[in-house]
């Protein structure tokens, strides 16, 4: 993900979308979208904000300026009792970018919540005239995904220069509603 800044401009590549958390989870500045896994779970979800840097010559697409864009690279497992990170973060953006492309490389496992998540964030981005599209969905992920037809609806791109390199031309079509 190098060449990616964060929000607050300091070239880390993350961004803390939730500063009251500090990393150990009790306060205090510094600290991460994380949260902590219940017992007998190891697994976190981890979200970092990313925003890609502009293109040549303020490079547009059907989405707009590449500034427009921010991405959410996920790390971990996001189901029912690690999703309010995401939660967070896409309540965060939505409404004030025009599309956010979800990074899923770093993505072990997503079950229906995760789905559902995604699901809703982007129809709140289409009511809104953006867009949320998916980078490096990997398997298992692929697989939920693929077997409950959800492929068919969001933009899925190998990775996520592959989704920031996409400017289609116009007429060309998408998927269905978005």
């Amino acid at each position: 993900m190098g060449g990616m800044n964060d929000m607050n401009g300091n070239g880390n590549g993350t961004v803390d979308t939730n500063a009251k958390h500090g990393a150990d989870g009790t306060g205090g500045a510094g600290g991460s979208d994380r949260r902590e896994a219940p017992a007998g779970r190891t697994e976190r979800l981890a979200v970092r904000t990313l925003t890609p840097p502009p293109g040549p010559s303020g490079a547009t697409g059907a989405t707009g300026s590449l500034d427009e864009t921010v991405v959410l690279a996920l790390t971990g497992e996001l189901d029912h009792d690690t999703a309010a990170p995401l939660k967070e973060a896409l309540a965060a953006h939505t409404g004030h970018r025009r599309r956010i492309v979800v990074d899923c490389a770093g993505l072990r496992f997503c079950d229906s919540t995760g789905l559902n998540v995604l699901l809703r964030a982007r129809l709140r981005m289409l009511d809104e005239g953006g867009r949320l599209d998916l980078a490096g969905l990997g398997p298992p992920v692929d697989r939920m995904f693929e077997i409950t037809g959800a492929l068919s609806v969001f933009r899925v791109y190998e990775n996520t220069a592959a989704a920031l390199a996409d400017c289609p031309a116009a007429g060309v079509p998408a998927p269905e509603g978005s």
